[in-house]
């Protein structure tokens, strides 16, 4: 037995006999970087410009994008506050760390002066509540292969992050990191829009059918998520100095097409948007040597780009 160990491993040092075969390596993934680059000019869609809102601050221009479809009242009611220029001179008003960055009338706070609140103009006061909505089987739905933990299904919808119960036949959008939602009082009615809020932590679950989610920022989140937090109780702002004003806020619609951002979202019900979520599910390249095999459905951002410009004929 010695003997023919040591002849097969003369024979293998001296190349005359192959080594046993080694199993395949996996092909590394490609990056989401690479599969857009590849992506198709129908696979992107770009906003209606009714559902676009400009927040402009000090530090510049975020973009924020409505979520009619599953907030109608919501958005329509946003759209007039627009639209009067309620938003414009108000301010951020909180920012909580892990949570969530909120904006409205500083007087409207609990210890705000009530006899300065701005009016609401023809807004109206009271929303009812757009927590969930039925199902649509005409909505665009990609569902997620693995589990999730607050609802019995999750997936994507026009480009929002939204979960599914089969059972009750409803669906709602979910709180993922900059998603748009709606602040209220304790009365469930009582959001009607003129106070809103950005999730900019670790995705707040908890609070999902509880609040109405009027929409996802598209561009800007840094102005958002990188602020001081507050210092009073919930991350409030003690001081007015500590509070970013909100130079205007406008509806995309209203501008000249030359003013508005030229952005493009990709089609969550795209192959292209497919293969992200089966890329980040099973990630092979040299540094993660042990795909997860399970994504969750905050942990997959959708991407948005500026619409690609023309090229020239030669």
């Amino acid at each position: 037995m010695r003997l023919r160990r040591l002849q097969a491993g003369l024979l293998i040092a001296m190349g005359l006999l192959a080594l046993p075969a080694m199993a395949d390596t996996p092909k590394a993934t490609p990056t989401a970087k690479e599969m857009l680059a590849k992506s198709k000019p129908d696979e992107w869609r770009t906003p209606d410009p009714n559902n676009l809102l400009y927040m402009q601050l000090p530090q510049g221009r975020v973009v924020i994008e409505l979520a009619p479809d599953f907030t109608p009242l919501h958005a329509a009611n946003i759209r007039t506050l627009v639209r009067e220029h309620y938003f414009d001179g108000l301010a951020i008003i909180r920012v909580q760390d892990n949570f969530v960055t909120q904006w409205g009338d500083p007087n409207d706070d609990d210890n705000g002066d009530k006899s300065k609140i701005k009016p609401l103009g023809s807004a109206k006061r009271t929303v009812p509540p757009e927590y969930t909505r039925a199902i649509d089987a005409k909505l665009p739905w990609t569902p997620l292969p693995d589990g999730d933990v607050y609802a019995p299904q999750v997936g994507f919808s026009e480009g929002f992050p939204a979960a599914r119960d089969p059972a009750s036949g409803r669906e709602w959008l979910v709180h993922c990191y900059g998603m748009v939602g709606v602040a209220r009082d304790v009365a469930p009615d009582s959001g009607s829009g003129s106070s809103l809020y950005v999730a900019i932590g670790q995705a707040p679950r908890q609070i999902d059918r509880n609040l109405a989610i009027a929409g996802r920022v598209l561009e800007g989140m840094q102005y958002l998520s990188a602020l001081p937090r507050g210092t009073g109780p919930l991350g409030f702002y003690t001081q007015a100095a500590q509070r970013t004003p909100i130079l205007s806020v406008k509806l995309a619609a209203d501008l000249p097409p030359a003013q508005r951002e030229k952005l493009q979202v990709l089609r969550t019900d795209s192959n292209t948007f497919a293969a992200i979520i089966e890329a980040k599910r099973n990630r092979h390249d040299a540094f993660y040597t042990l795909p997860a095999g399970k994504v969750d459905i905050c942990n997959i951002d959708v991407p948005v780009r500026t619409e690609p410009t023309a090229k020239a004929d030669h």
